[in-house]
């Protein structure tokens, strides 16, 4: 009976080694895994998308600004600073959205990614900047312009570019993943078109909080109305309330649409003070969370035409 009792005693121990041996194993497999794929850091979750689909399994990527929140006046925290400071490459969308802001300039300086040769890559290189109009921000750069699809097909060819540079040995992935995305892309920016082709010009006029949709505007040939025309600290003010009522007044526009990055109690008054109903809430400066609507770059835009489409047209 002792023997009996030995030998399970000795099974078992055998048995809890050789699990503990595949567990590490695992966990070492799983780290190795982890060490060689590209370290990479985004500013918002726009950007971490777009990289995401070329990068694929080939990198490991962080968005400093989490999904839903307001990349114009994001605050970084400890782990953000870690993560850039390891970072292999550091993407961001530049026309004055985190340049305009100190955040970024500090984060990349005490993450060592300043000077020349920095893996820093700028993802709107290339694309035609509109300006903004508001009295003491004339000239500035509106930053918004992956709401135009044929941006965010630049941002996709800049982003496959930047990953080929630092890391050639995987080059072909890369344009692979690209190609494919890309083309999604440009199929939904030609279904764009075709949509608001159907809509008399004269009703093609957009009203949001703010004026995020200039570019998305161009691109499908709308016209472009807004409480404040870009996030600040005056933002709702009265004067910026009257003049849109005047606009939706004059113009006779009916539907008006809320951002759901952004506080809704400025057009909810428009909408009160006007009686025109908020057709629909759109998306701008961030994807949607996983799992929900607009939860990727592709499906937000397409969310987006369609939500002001349908608004436009009942």
């Amino acid at each position: 009976m002792k023997k009996k009792r030995n030998f399970l005693f000795i099974t078992m121990f055998l048995l809890f080694v050789l699990a503990g041996c595949a567990s590490n194993q695992n966990q070492n497999n799983e780290t190795n895994a982890k060490e060689n794929k590209l370290q990479v850091v985004t500013t918002y979750s726009i950007i971490y998308d777009i990289v995401r689909n070329i990068g694929g399994d080939r990198i490991e990527i962080h968005s400093l600004a989490p999904i839903g929140s307001n990349p114009h006046e994001y605050e970084p925290l400890p782990l953000d600073v870690q993560k850039t400071t390891d970072a292999d490459a550091v993407f961001y969308n530049g026309l004055n959205l985190e340049q305009g802001n100190s955040w970024f300039e500090n984060l990349m300086g005490t993450a060592g990614k300043t000077g020349d040769g920095a893996p820093v890559f700028r993802l709107s290189q290339g694309v035609e900047p509109m300006f903004l109009t508001t009295e003491g921000k004339e000239g500035e750069e509106d930053p918004h312009a992956w709401l135009d699809i044929r941006n965010g097909i630049k941002y996709a060819e800049n982003a496959r570019d930047a990953l080929v540079e630092i890391d050639p040995d995987h080059a072909e992935e890369y344009k692979q993943n690209a190609e494919s995305y890309i083309t999604e892309l440009e199929a939904l920016h030609q279904t764009a078109l075709e949509r608001y082709s159907e809509i008399p010009k004269e009703e093609r006029i957009l009203v949001t909080s703010e004026g995020a949709f200039k570019y998305f505007s161009q691109a499908y040939d709308l016209t472009a109305e807004y409480i404040w025309e870009i996030n600040q600290e005056n933002q709702g003010t009265p004067q910026q309330i009257t003049r849109v009522l005047d606009i939706i007044e004059e113009q006779d526009i009916q539907g008006l649409f809320l951002e759901t990055s952004i506080d809704p109690r400025s057009m909810e008054m428009v909408s009160r003070e006007t009686g025109r109903e908020i057709k629909g809430k759109v998306f701008t400066d961030s994807i949607g969370k996983p799992g929900e609507d607009g939860d990727t770059y592709l499906k937000m835009m397409e969310w987006n035409i369609e939500t002001i489409f349908e608004g436009l047209t009942n």
